[in-house]
């Protein structure tokens, strides 16, 4: 390993690639126009993130360093903003009940689903 390594040039690097990948098209989706209805997207994430690395001399007199970095995140789907005409409705993805209301908002999603799979025999894969 080299000995310009850096710990804070590393912190630097993981908060720049993560900055770059959370935007606010990530947390906001892009929105689907199903029908006359527009849905939209609302996206929890969370994060973590750590370094270190350090040097040191061996029993030997052997100098050395070393170092590590890490990042773990969680995507989850937590609402859906539901525009269909002068309604509009926050539909929270985890409250029991939701997805009803929401297929009631839009029968058009079952049917648009319905018309993607027909064809298909088996289990829908997308």
């Amino acid at each position: 390993m080299s000995d310009d390594f850096s710990v804070s040039e590393n912190i630097n690097t993981l908060f720049e690639k993560l900055e770059n990948f959370i935007k606010t098209k990530t947390v906001v989706g892009e929105p689907l126009t199903v029908g006359e209805t527009t849905l939209i997207p609302f996206i929890d994430i969370s994060f973590g993130l750590g370094t270190g690395g350090g040097g040191g001399t061996d029993a030997k007199g052997d100098k050395g360093t070393g170092g590590g970095a890490g990042t773990g995140a969680r995507i989850a789907p937590s609402a859906v903003l539901v525009i269909k005409g002068d309604q509009v409705q926050l539909l929270p993805i985890k409250k029991a009940g939701s997805l009803e209301k929401l297929i009631e908002m839009v029968p058009e999603l079952v049917e648009k689903a319905n018309a993607h799979h027909g064809a298909k025999e088996g289990p829908c894969r997308g």
